[in-house]
């Protein structure tokens, strides 16, 4: 069996997270490992062992343990739920897979900053993932300060690769996604 790699890649409240969970419930061989959980566990069981400054190691050491754990000891489809902006990271993990014999597919979620900073402001997202900010308002006007230093995801970067850039159109990704791993 083929396995894939699934990897979003945009913005807080672009939709990575919910795409991740649909499809994780139409392909009931695939997992989540989304970062926020991690983080959200670490903060409220041990705050004491995440950095106040710099990478927070214990949540990256975490996230590997457990997509480890799936590559090796699982025949699962793994979707990789972060914002993943970071082009030389994201290019060494799907290189990683690569590897590893799995198939990449990349989902970027080129939203509007109208509709993110809309999303921002209607939903009441629990901020105990968040570590250097203090609430999501913050980490999306960070995000855009930065945009222009990232490197947008393209086509070449995996074997399947998809944007998202209006709302609805991520029924149709997904029901495409599904279809690549249900082949």
């Amino acid at each position: 069996m083929a396995r894939f790699v699934i990897m979003t890649v945009g913005m807080t409240h672009s939709g990575k997270t919910t795409f991740a969970r649909r499809l994780e419930e139409k392909v009931k061989n695939t997992v989540v490992i989304d970062q926020d959980n991690q983080a959200a566990f670490l903060n409220s069981q041990y705050p004491r062992l995440v950095p106040e400054d710099g990478p927070n190691t214990i949540k990256y050491q975490m996230t590997k343990m457990l997509v480890d754990y799936a590559v090796e000891k699982t025949e699962m489809h793994l979707i990789i739920c972060n914002s993943n902006r970071n082009h030389k990271a994201r290019k060494a993990l799907l290189e990683d897979f690569k590897s590893k014999g799995f198939s990449t597919i990349l989902v970027n979620f080129d939203v509007s900053d109208s509709l993110l900073e809309k999303r921002v402001a209607e939903r009441n997202r629990d901020p105990s993932v968040l570590r250097t900010a203090s609430s999501f308002d913050e980490v999306l006007q960070r995000q855009q300060e930065n945009s222009p230093n990232i490197v947008a995801p393209s086509a070449e970067e995996a074997d399947h690769f998809f944007t998202i850039e209006r709302e609805g159109e991520d029924n149709h990704v997904l029901v495409e996604v599904a279809g690549l791993l249900s082949s």
